[in-house]
């Protein structure tokens, strides 16, 4: 796999009991961004929680999709990701323009940006085989806004599981186009299994603190492996899997006539009557769907558009 395509690996270290899961999501992260025109320290915690979400995603063997939400009192209002278990991830923030002074130490201020509030955890399994199963529900207070820091304090929390995550986003100042891009982003995640070696997660925790930071490292051409490699030290690891990660929505046009049919009829006949149309916007792409005249005469009368 080319190293400068996204994607993520699964991994594990000491007879299987550390965990470890690491992506690079450069690629996807920007285009969410530049979907949403999010401002620069929008767009950081945005992918963080794209990255985020993702890497949570693959701890769970029956998980369909991962949502994370982060609904928060900063500037940015609050921020969604949705993973599915095929590497596959969505995400918004509900104020794309919010943007804060950089911190204390020159960088982006993203705990800044996001604030208080709460972070909840939503997985999902069973829907695509018709199992039904009620979702997951899991929330803990925002501890910091960082996003790598409040889903760890959530595993910790939530799932009783010590873990280390370490999520970045390096946005490239545009001094020549004038805009801001993303040129690198990624994370991974170290979680202790029961029976751990207390000197082997020493180790790693002297490690982590040890290593460069995530976007210095795919900014200088590392893939999934080399971050962890880095974030180990000394400790090995086998990988177990290696797979491609994308940016995909699941709206389509089909979705929009589906939800402008739910309205019911008294509302179609008012859009129909007024703006001769429908226009609705997907909150987590950004794409537009125009419903026209005739697609909404076949949503009031299907029978008729049939016979035709």
């Amino acid at each position: 796999m080319d190293l400068r395509e996204d994607h993520m690996i699964q991994a594990t270290a000491a007879d299987s009991t550390i965990r470890l899961i690491s992506a690079v999501t450069t690629n996807l992260v920007a285009e969410a961004c530049r979907r949403h025109g999010a401002t620069p320290t929008a767009s950081a915690a945005l992918g963080r929680a794209l990255t985020g979400a993702l890497l949570l995603g693959r701890t769970f063997k029956d998980l369909e999709y991962m949502t994370i939400r982060f609904q928060c009192e900063g500037p940015i209002g609050g921020i969604v990701a949705e993973a599915s278990a095929h590497g596959t991830v969505r995400g918004y923030v509900k104020n794309p323009l919010a943007e804060v002074p950089l911190n204390q130490m020159g960088k982006l201020d993203v705990s800044g940006i996001v604030g208080k509030g709460m972070l909840y955890v939503i997985r999902e399994a069973g829907f695509e085989i018709g199992l039904m199963k009620e979702p997951y529900y899991g929330s803990v207070s925002i501890v910091s806004g960082e996003i790598a820091e409040d889903l760890t304090h959530y595993l910790a929390t939530s799932e009783q599981i010590n873990s280390a995550v370490s999520l970045g986003v390096f946005v490239e100042s545009g001094i020549e186009t004038g805009q801001e891009r993303v040129t690198a982003s990624g994370g991974y995640l170290i979680q202790v299994m029961p029976g751990a070696d207390p000197e082997t997660v020493a180790a790693i925790e002297a490690a982590v603190t040890a290593a460069p930071h995530v976007t210095d490292l795919i900014r200088g051409g590392a893939g999934a492996a080399a971050i962890l490699e880095e974030a180990l030290g000394p400790i090995s690891f086998d990988v177990l899997e290696t797979h491609p990660v994308e940016f995909r929505c699941k709206c389509s046009y089909d979705r929009a006539v589906s939800i402008v049919t739910a309205l019911g009829r008294d509302e179609v006949e008012d859009m129909l009557a007024k703006d001769r149309g429908a226009e609705l916007t997907c909150h987590f792409c950004s794409s537009v769907y125009y419903l026209n005249e005739a697609a909404l005469h076949e949503i009031l009368n299907p029978s008729e558009q049939m016979l035709m």
